[in-house]
C-alpha cells in the first residue's frame, strides 16, 4: 500500500470510471506480488514464456488479476444474487446461464471459450503502457502463453510415458484445448494470484535460463539489505578443499557484534500437500544441512586466514566468535526446525526482522477491526513503540528475534482468517 501510494497510479482514475475500484484493487494485487516476485524470489521486469517470448512482469501480473476480477463482479457476483433470490444452487445456475445468453455473454457459463485471436484482442487493452500507447499484440500474445497450459501437448506427453511436470489448474488457468482457449470462472475469480505466479516460475520454470540469475539476484540484495544493518559480508565465496571433502560455494557470510552468520540460501516454490513438504524437508532441507555442515567448518577454518578476517573486519580482538549457520528458503516449509543441526527459517522473515517492520503483520491501526481512528494512526505511524529493537539493533538480538520467532509474536489470530 505504501508503494502504491506513492505511484503514479495513486489517486486517478484507472480504466473506465465504472470499473475504477475493481481495477484499483486488482492493480494494488498485482503490485504486491510484484513486490515479492522481486523482492523474495529475485525475479526480473521482463520473464520468458514457455514459447521463448520476452514477458513484462507486472503486466502479466495485472493480466491475471483483471481476469479475476472480471469473474469475480460477471460471474460469481451475479450467481450470489440469483443464489439469493431462489434459495436453489441449481436454479441460480440455470438463471446465470439463460440470462447471460440472452445478453451474449458466454461467461455466464461455469466455462468460457474463445479462440487465440479473440482472447488475444481482450489482453491487448491490458497491455497499455506509456511506452506503448496502444498497447501490444505481441505482448498480449506472450502474456496468454504465460499462463496458458496446453491439454493437447500435456495429454500426447502422458500417452507416451513422457516425464515432466502437470501444471495445476491455478497455476496456468488458461487451459488450451485444440483451437480453444478456456477459463473456469469459479477457479480464477477466487484462486490465489500471488501463489499462481510464483509457482508458474519457481516450479514449472525452475529450468528457465534466468533462474540461476534469480538465485544470484536474491543473494546479492539480502547481503545488501544486511550490510545496512552494518553487517561485514561476503558473498559466494569458495572456500580451498580439504583432503577429506569439497567444501562448495558459501552463499553469504555476515559478520557484525561478535557474531558470524553462515547462510545458504533455497529458492523454491510453494507446496500444496504435507506430502510435497515432508518430501521437501527429507530431500532439499536434509541436504542444505549436510552442505552448510561443511560450509561452517570450512568458515571456521578461514577465520585464522588474516584476509578473510580482514574482509569481515575481524581483527583477533574478539573474545570469543558465536559462529551460527542457517538454511534461509524462499518457502516456509519446516520453519524453526533444525536439519543435521542447523536452524531452518524462511527468507521472507529474516528480511521482516531487518527491516523491522513486523508490526505491519498485526491489525494494522485496527482496519480489520473497524476500529480505525486518529488514535489507531497515530500508532502506525510510530512504529518505534513496537520495534524488535528497542534498545537498538545488534547482531545477537537479530539472532535471537529470528530463532525465537518474535516477527510473529502479537500477530492476531484475525489476521490468519482474513488473509
Amino acid at each position: 500500500m505504501d508503494t502504491f501510494a506513492s505511484s503514479e497510479k495513486a489517486g486517478k482514475i484507472i480504466g473506465r470510471p465504472e470499473n475504477h475500484e475493481a481495477s484499483q484493487s486488482a492493480y494494488i494485487a498485482a503490485m504486491r506480488t510484484h513486490l515479492r516476485l522481486t523482492e523474495v524470489y529475485g525475479v526480473d521486469e521482463t520473464v520468458t514464456a514457455d514459447t521463448g517470448e520476452q514477458v513484462h512482469l507486472f503486466t502479466a501480473l495485472l493480466s491475471l488479476e483483471l481476469m479475476s476480477a472480471f469473474f469475480q463482479r460477471d460471474f460469481l457476483l451475479v450467481f450470489a444474487e440469483h443464489l439469493e433470490d431462489s434459495r436453489n444452487t441449481l436454479a441460480a445456475l440455470s438463471r446465470l446461464a439463460f440470462f447471460g445468453l440472452a445478453d451474449g455473454l458466454q461467461n455466464r457459463f461455469p466455462l468460457t471459450w474463445s479462440d487465440r485471436s479473440e482472447k488475444i484482442a481482450k489482453i491487448l487493452g491490458w497491455t497499455v503502457r506509456d511506452d506503448c500507447p496502444n498497447g501490444s499484440l505481441q505482448m498480449a500474445a506472450a502474456i496468454l502463453d504465460f499462463w496458458t497450459s496446453d491439454w493437447g501437448q500435456l495429454g500426447k506427453r502422458m500417452r507416451e510415458g513422457g516425464g515432466g511436470l502437470q501444471p495445476e489448474l491455478f497455476e496456468r488457468p488458461v487451459l488450451k484445448l485444440g483451437s480453444l482457449l478456456v477459463q473456469l470462472p469459479w477457479v480464477v475469480g477466487v484462486q490465489n494470484n500471488s501463489s499462481a505466479a510464483i509457482n508458474n516460475l519457481r516450479r514449472l520454470g525452475a529450468r528457465r535460463d534466468e533462474a540461476r540469475q534469480e538465485t544470484q539476484r536474491i543473494e546479492e540484495r539480502l547481503g545488501q539489505l544486511f550490510e545496512s544493518r552494518g553487517f561485514r559480508i561476503v558473498l559466494n565465496w569458495t572456500p580451498p578443499p580439504t583432503d577429506s571433502e569439497v567444501p562448495g560455494e558459501v552463499d553469504l557470510v555476515c559478520a557484525r557484534d561478535g557474531v558470524v552468520l553462515v547462510l545458504e540460501l533455497k529458492s523454491t516454490y510453494l507446496r500444496r500437500s504435507s506430502r510435497d513438504a515432508w518430501l521437501h524437508s527429507t530431500t532439499t532441507l536434509r541436504k542444505a544441512g549436510i552442505q552448510l555442515r561443511r560450509k561452517v567448518a570450512a568458515v571456521q577454518r578461514a577465520l585464522t586466514d588474516i584476509q578473510f578476517s580482514e574482509m569481515l573486519a575481524l581483527n583477533g580482538g574478539e573474545e570469543e566468535l558465536c559462529i551460527q549457520g542457517w538454511i534461509v528458503d524462499t518457502s516456509i516449509e519446516c520453519d524453526h526446525q533444525r536439519f543435521e543441526g542447523f536452524f531452518k527459517v524462511s527468507l521472507e522473515e529474516v528480511l521482516i526482522a531487518l527491516r523491522d517492520d513486523s508490526y505491519l503483520l498485526q491489525d494494522p491501526a485496527g482496519l480489520l477491526r473497524g476500529k480505525f481512528g486518529e488514535s489507531a494512526l497515530a500508532d502506525m505511524e510510530d512504529p518505534v513503540s513496537k520495534s524488535l529493537y528497542p534498545e537498538g539493533f545488534s547482531a545477537p538480538r537479530f539472532v535471537e528475534v529470528i530463532e525465537r520467532a518474535e516477527v510473529w509474536k502479537g500477530v492476531d489470530g484475525c489476521w490468519a482468517t482474513v488473509s
